[in-house]
C-alpha cells in the first residue's frame, strides 16, 4: 500500500527525518520528497508549509504523482478549551474551516460546504478504528482550521463556541482534499500552546510536542497493511 505523509513545517517534519526509517529524500515537482518503506508500504512525505492552500496542494500532489491511498498527518496544535495541557495528545475525528462561509447566497450554514451534511469534514473511521487498537486511551479533539496563527482570546473562544477544542492551520484542507478523492485521512495532534499561550510557547514546545504525535503515526504505520 502506498501511504503520505503531509507535514506542515520543518520543526515537524525533524521527527519524522530522525526516525529510525532509511529515508530517500529527493526533489519531484513542488515539493522535496522523503520516501521509505515501512511494513511492506511505500511511505512517501513531504514538507508541506503553512496554512490551507500549501496543505491542499501537498496533498493533492501526493494523491495525484504517488496514488497513496491513506494520508496521515501529524503535528503541533493550538488549545481552545482552558482545560488542555501542553503535551497532550489527541486525534482528529472532525474539522471546519473557519474562515470559509458562503451562508450568505447558498443554503448552508456558516463554515458549511455544500456538498457536506454540516460545517464539519470528517476523517476517517477505519484509520480511526485502527488507532484505537494501538492507542486505547487517546482522546478525541475537533479542530478549527484557518490562515491565521491563533494567539487572541476572543479568537479561541470563537472557535470554541462552535464545538472545536483545538486549532490549527492545514488539516481542514487535508482532510477536504482527501474526501474529494475518496483517500482515507488520520491526524494525530499534540497540544504545544495552551489555551494562555501565545507564540512563544509554540516556539518553546513545537519540537517536543510534534515528536509526541509522531511516535503515534510510527505505530500505526507499523500496523497499516492492504
Amino acid at each position: 500500500m502506498k501511504i503520505g505523509i503531509v507535514i506542515a513545517i520543518e520543526r515537524e517534519l525533524e521527527a519524522f527525518l530522525k526516525s529510525n526509517y532509511e529515508i530517500e529524500e529527493f526533489n519531484d515537482g513542488a515539493f522535496t520528497c522523503f520516501k521509505t518503506v515501512v511494513n511492506n508500504n511505500e511511505v512517501y512525505a513531504v514538507k508541506s508549509g503553512w496554512g490551507l492552500i500549501d496543505a491542499a496542494m501537498a496533498t493533492q500532489y501526493l494523491i495525484t504523482k504517488y496514488n497513496v491511498k491513506s494520508i496521515l498527518n501529524f503535528g503541533v496544535t493550538g488549545a481552545l478549551d482552558p482545560s488542555l495541557k501542553v503535551s497532550e495528545l489527541f486525534y482528529v475525528s472532525k474539522c471546519v474551516n473557519f474562515d470559509f462561509d458562503t451562508s450568505s447566497i447558498d443554503d448552508v450554514t456558516k463554515h458549511q460546504y455544500g456538498d457536506m451534511e454540516d460545517m464539519f469534514v470528517y476523517l476517517d473511521k477505519d484509520l480511526i478504528a485502527l488507532l484505537k487498537t494501538i492507542e486505547p486511551n487517546i482522546k478525541e479533539a475537533v479542530d478549527a482550521s484557518g490562515d491565521m496563527f491563533v494567539e487572541e482570546t476572543a479568537d479561541k473562544e470563537a472557535r470554541f463556541a462552535i464545538g472545536c477544542n483545538i486549532c490549527d492551520m492545514e488539516i481542514v484542507a487535508i482532510a477536504r482534499v482527501c474526501y474529494l478523492n475518496n483517500v482515507k485521512c488520520l491526524s494525530i495532534k499534540c497540544i504545544s500552546d495552551t489555551y494562555d499561550g501565545d507564540g512563544s510557547d509554540f516556539e518553546k514546545n513545537v519540537r517536543s510536542s510534534a515528536n509526541k504525535a509522531f511516535q503515534i503515526i510510527d505505530k500505526l504505520l507499523n500496523e497499516m497493511n492492504e
